[in-house]
């Protein structure tokens, strides 16, 4: 498609100064207000500056933020349970009726971009235009630079850490702040729960003089007057702000039930507009968080820890979270809402799997928060349990180990994807080794056919999965950089990251052989964890772990040029189209296809995936023969007169699993005419519109194709409860010209835009008006 990007609206900046000096702790106090629909409160960074700081001088190197070869890896501590500290040290040292900033309980109104009200708010310190260097150089002062956007900053000020009682027992300088906060970083991993201790203490120690700020649309810029260089600036200070109704981190939304929630989204500039913090995944941290909100709420965080609430004054409630494994910004996330517990069922035979407990060892290393679409939930429970393993795929990729340069999503994406087919034929625990490789197959057809229209309708330039090439990896001088078409609202929902990441790690695993990839892929976890990566790591390892008559044409640049730094499908893949196309149970089904005469033979096009409530290889390949003649039996039902002889035998059909409705839906959608009737007769005997939202999608594509109006109902109910899956529908339903379907499409976005997340919105508003 010619799509015309614009780098200055579609690149996402990373400002933070990371080369100079790194956030190491985050400690936040905030309030949760949702009449204003605002979070308010403070944040205590605890940083760390000197000559580690330096750039390597190798040209495919990055700037690494800490000592020799310790470059992108984090502290591993002890596995960690609640710590047993004092309540009181959490709490506010203002009292919580008195916790008021600017005008609380109003809805804040000021402008989008959070750059015009700080002037005003600085009590008094000058917060213009200034010219000073990030760098330590020069005699200008030192500023330190943060990602910053849609905050409303009202004090930043220097914390008087030597001001706290004890501190002096594990310091050698009880007078020198920064000294006392390097000391206090630098405890042994086995002294974590005193270390969280103390963190909190200095968080709510007074405060020894105010800092000069200034902020612009993507930054917060803080300085203090005299401080020239990083090692001089102070290493504890306390930043006072609030959030905006608009943030673009932040979801004030409701609950299914009606109810108020509030969410971080994350995507696409993560945590900037919930709090300043350090974005480049060099900067990885630590943090702890007391969050209040009233006691008919819930707060739910990604800590290590299963928080219970403190009873606060006025109805109020106070929850305690923290991470002491250093993890991104990023990977903050915070739910707060009238959430309900549910505890897991004993599950029968049938089912996934059986319920079993967990050691404790076990329990604080599982992912502590997923975020889960309601549209997972609905229908069996096949759509929810492949998402499941793939946000379970991301505890090693993405998390235990990242990606040092963000625009190689494919290393968090592509291994989550590929992994979620080997998580879910394990968590069908009654699957054979061959059927879940026949189950496996299907699976790599699917997304062939998702690949193939990705590569078709997007733009060239968003299908390279190292857009940087040789670049990769670089930051300027200070650490600031930029990711390629971050703001842009289209990369949501584009998979070719997911698509082509998977494509190239299935092309190496059959290369080299399964047993040899996944043995490799475990010493590689086992080696990195705890590490940032780019491609070459993986690659560069990979081929020095394999038998050198397995390695032909198989190099590092060869895998960038074929798979990494090139649009389109790449070539290796392309020679695979004719084995994809002999898939099993996909040549079934287009052999029966085309002996039926029913619709052009699609190859390409297998289920998604296989329910586990019903154990679909038993009997395989009776079914299999039944189920290939499916589609030629609906197309025959079609094809009959409205009225026919009464000794003509009705089609008998088998029920279907949602991955089989899927393929059976598909090859509907390539029929020119369905006629009322027909339509009817799907939505009756598959119970369609009670289906999940896989199936349910591409029934309601059928629907808008064919202006099938009793089932319009459908349409709007997807519509509405399915926002994100439901973007496409509203192209299908605009381009159709037809006016009862604009206007319901219309009608749904009117309903639903409040609560659509920013991006789906954006992309629809552009589709309607």
């Amino acid at each position: 498609m010619d799509i015309k990007l614009d780098p200055s609206r579609d690149d996402l900046p990373l400002v933070a100064n990371t080369s100079h000096i790194l956030v190491k702790h985050y400690v936040l106090d905030l309030d949760v207000d949702f009449e204003s629909q605002v979070i308010e409160g403070t944040i205590v960074l605890f940083l760390e500056s000197g000559n580690r700081f330096k750039k390597r001088s190798s040209s495919t190197e990055v700037t690494c933020p800490s000592e020799s070869n310790e470059a992108c890896k984090f502290r591993m501590p002890e596995p960690c349970q609640i710590p047993v500290t004092n309540t009181k040290t959490f709490s506010s040292k203002i009292g919580y009726n008195d916790f008021v900033i600017c005008g609380k309980g109003e809805k804040d109104t000021s402008g989008k971009d959070g750059n015009h009200d700080n002037q005003e708010q600085a009590s008094g310190i000058s917060s213009s235009k200034y010219c000073c260097d990030t760098g330590n150089h020069g005699s200008e002062e030192f500023l330190l630079v943060l990602d910053c956007c849609d905050l409303s900053v009202l004090k930043v000020e220097e914390v008087d850490v030597a001001a706290v009682p004890g501190i002096e027992k594990f310091t050698r300088s009880p007078k020198l702040r920064n000294q006392i906060v390097h000391e206090l970083m630098a405890l042994p991993a086995d002294r974590w729960r005193e270390q969280l201790d103390y963190y909190a203490r200095c968080s709510q120690a007074p405060g020894c003089g105010e800092l000069l700020f200034d902020t612009d649309t993507w930054s917060l810029q803080i300085r203090k007057t005299g401080a020239q260089t990083a090692t001089d600036f102070p290493h504890a200070i306390r930043i006072q702000y609030r959030t905006k109704p608009q943030g673009r981190s932040v979801t004030w939304t409701s609950d299914q039930s009606g109810r108020p929630c509030v969410y971080t989204v994350g995507s696409p500039i993560n945590n900037r507009a919930l709090f300043p913090c350090q974005e480049p995944p060099v900067a990885m941290s630590t943090w702890q968080a007391t969050v209040r909100a009233a006691a008919s709420f819930v707060v739910l965080m990604s800590g290590e820890n299963s928080a219970k609430p403190t009873q606060l004054q006025e109805d109020y409630s106070s929850w305690h979270y923290y991470v002491t494994m250093p993890m991104p910004a990023s990977t903050f996330t915070i739910a707060v809402g009238s959430w309900t517990e549910m505890k897991p069922e004993i599950c029968s035979s049938n089912d996934v799997a059986t319920e079993r407990s967990f050691s404790p060892s076990e329990a604080d290393f599982s992912p502590h928060i997923v975020f889960l679409s309601q549209s997972t939930l609905t229908g069996m429970s096949q759509l929810c349990g492949t998402r499941l393993c793939h946000e379970i795929a991301h505890a090693w990729f993405g998390l235990a180990i990242g990606a040092r340069d963000w625009t190689e999503e494919w290393l968090s994406e592509g291994f989550a994807t590929h992994l979620e087919d080997v998580f879910w034929a394990k968590a069908q625990q009654q699957l054979a080794p061959h059927e879940a490789r026949e189950q496996q197959e299907l699976r790599a057809c699917l997304r062939w056919r998702r690949l193939q229209d990705e590569v078709q309708n997007s733009p060239e330039e968003m299908q390279v999965l190292r857009p940087n090439k040789e670049k990769t990896g670089h930051v300027s001088d200070s650490g600031s950089s930029v990711i390629r078409h971050g703001l842009n609202p289209e990369k949501v929902f584009m998979q070719v990251h997911y698509l082509k990441g998977y494509f190239l790690l299935r092309f190496l695993a059959k290369r080299l052989g399964e047993d040899t990839y996944f043995s490799f892929l475990r010493k590689f976890v086992h080696t990195f964890h705890g590490q940032l990566i780019l491609s070459q790591d993986f690659l560069q390892m990979l081929l020095e772990n394999i038998p050198e008559e397995k390695r032909p044409e198989l190099s590092v640049g060869n895998i960038f040029r074929d798979w990494l730094e090139s649009s389109g499908i790449p070539q290796p893949l392309q020679r695979e189209r004719q084995a994809l196309a002999e898939c099993g149970l996909a040549q079934q089904v287009s052999a029966e296809v085309s002996a039926g005469d029913a619709v052009h033979a699609l190859p390409f096009l297998p289920p998604r995936a296989v329910g586990p409530a019903l154990h679909p290889w038993r009997g395989a390949r009776d079914r299999r023969r039944r189920r290939a003649t499916t589609v030629a039996k609906w197309v025959r039902v079609n094809r009959r007169p409205r009225k026919r002889k009464r000794k003509d035998r009705e089609e008998v059909f088998e029920k279907l699993l949602p991955d089989q409705l899927v393929l059976l839906l598909e090859h509907l959608l390539k029929q020119k005419t369905v006629t009322p009737r027909t339509l009817q007769s799907l939505e009756r005997i598959y119970r369609l519109s009670e289906q999940d939202a896989e199936v349910r999608h591409r029934w309601c594509e059928l629907i808008v194709k064919h202006k099938y109006t009793k089932a319009y109902r459908d349409v709007e109910r997807f519509l509405q409860e399915d926002q994100a899956m439901g973007i496409y529908l509203y192209g299908e339903l605009m381009l159709s010209e037809d006016p009862r379907q604009q206007h319901l499409a219309r009608r749904c976005f009117e309903l639903s835009r409040e609560q659509m997340d920013k991006s789906s919105a954006e992309v629809v508003a552009e589709m309607l008006f």
